[in-house]
């Protein structure tokens, strides 16, 4: 892949993969600056300078405007700068930007525990504790876990992807790239098989039970760490009987079962987190991304029994529950229930899943499935039938006609993650967009 000036950029993460000499550069002058400035470990889908955004729409400083079906990746849930959610942030930094958790109490933190506490329902009473990033609500998550259990190893799933510090990169399997020239890595972690469907189901189990005789015995193993969909590894839903088969195993061995939903949580799949599709409960539940619709907030959730074994002053972070990024995520929930966005989410879901379905008929060889729930869908090319790359190319393609997609996982797929608060019109404009980059990079057929 290369830079409009032909410099070689890695292929290192999940974004649109390619872009073409002239496409949306918004300030030569600016943007050579920022190359001179920002380090190179950052790669780019693309060479905007954002202006602005509103609502579905990113409008760069050039004057052009781009659909935003990317969403920060799968961040602002509810769109760009939501008015209530701009309100609710401006009221809160006149009053109170930053109030250390463990000095004060602030009242926006108050406030989140108890919206959520009405929204997540994993026991009867739930301990919160908040972070500022995925990545480090994943950690404080095994860090619980370790300290509850008593125990050390953790097992985690092949394509899945739960941060890139030194622990959370150890849990992470859905691209070598994320971790290569950063080992050796955190011991005590185990891999084992996805099903992704439901015919894998049964071995994957196996597998499962096969590694605690070989490698993790229960005695062991503090905690089983899976994303109910992945999203990294390719946006694919674990089969319902799989996601049950765990629970089983878990209560069986005094295993905790931690689902992350840093991406697919707070309405993403239609309902409010993706557990509940499968008529489980996790022990720990970890949210970030869409929780704050933009500000920096991540939490963990457990039942009060385990963080009562958690060790005070054990774990923190000075900026964890920040009061304006708080008040920012009580507001994504009043918006959320007050909106009916869970409604629209699935409205749009099925509007969106026919139109891409309508595709195979065009394409039957190149697309290999489209899978997922709500508004969070694989679009998933034949790798045997597309050259490598392929997937890059459409992204790009798209953001030529003014559309950002993201590509992810090791094979040819791209993710739609638009708005949950999409309109059926900006779907189907969306779509007109994507069918355009299909003929491009494959031939108007």
């Amino acid at each position: 892949m290369f830079s409009r000036f032909g410099s070689v950029i890695p292929n290192s993460y999940s974004v649109a993969c390619t872009f073409k000499r002239g496409y949306a550069l918004s300030s030569p002058s600016a943007y050579d600056a920022a190359q001179k400035l920002l380090s190179p470990v950052w790669t780019h889908g693309s060479d905007v300078i954002v202006d602005r955004g509103a609502g579905s729409w990113i409008y760069g400083t050039d004057g052009k405007k781009y659909l935003d079906f990317s969403c920060g990746i799968g961040v602002t849930n509810l769109g760009h700068c939501h008015p209530r959610i701009v309100k609710a942030a401006q009221s809160q930094t006149g009053k109170l930007i930053h109030g250390q958790a463990n000095i004060v109490y602030h009242q926006p933190m108050l406030q989140l525990v108890q919206q959520l506490s009405q929204v997540i329902k994993l026991s009867d009473k739930d301990r919160f504790f908040f972070s500022n990033s995925g990545a480090e609500a994943i950690e404080a998550a095994i860090k619980l876990a370790r300290h509850a259990t008593g125990k050390t190893n953790i097992i985690t799933f092949e394509g899945s992807f739960h941060g890139r510090t030194i622990g959370t990169m150890s849990l992470t399997n859905s691209k070598t790239v994320y971790r290569a020239g950063y080992q050796p890595l955190m011991p005590g972690v185990f891999v084992t098989p996805f099903p992704k469907s439901d015919a894998e189901t049964e071995s994957a189990l196996e597998s499962l039970k096969h590694l605690f005789k070989m490698q993790s015995a229960p005695d062991e193993t503090a905690a089983i760490l899976i994303e109910p969909i992945l999203g990294e590894g390719g946006y694919v839903p674990a089969p319902t009987a799989f996601l049950q088969g765990l629970r089983k195993l878990c209560d069986e061995h005094k295993i905790l079962l931690i689902a992350d939903e840093v991406q697919s949580g707070f309405g993403r799949t239609g309902k409010m987190f993706a557990f509940e599709h499968y008529g489980i409960v996790p022990d720990i539940l970890v949210m970030a991304k869409g929780i704050a619709n933009g500000f920096p907030l991540s939490g963990i959730v457990s039942r009060e029994e385990l963080q009562k074994k958690w060790k005070p002053g054990s774990h923190g972070g000075t900026y964890g529950g920040n009061a304006v990024s708080c008040a920012a995520a009580v507001e994504v929930i009043n918006v959320i229930r007050e909106e009916n966005i869970l409604a629209n989410v699935e409205k749009r879901s099925k509007q969106l899943l026919a139109k891409l379905e309508s595709l195979k008929a065009k394409y039957p060889d190149q697309i290999l499935e489209i899978r997922g729930k709500g508004l969070m869908i694989g679009f998933e090319l034949n790798g045997k039938a597309v050259a490598k790359g392929t997937a890059g190319e459409l992204t790009n393609a798209c953001m030529g006609h003014g559309m950002f997609l993201l590509t992810c996982s090791a094979f040819e797929t791209i993710r739609f993650i638009p708005p949950l608060n999409v309109t059926e019109e900006e779907i189907n404009q969306g779509f007109e967009i994507f069918d355009k980059a299909m003929a491009d990079v494959m031939g108007d057929k």
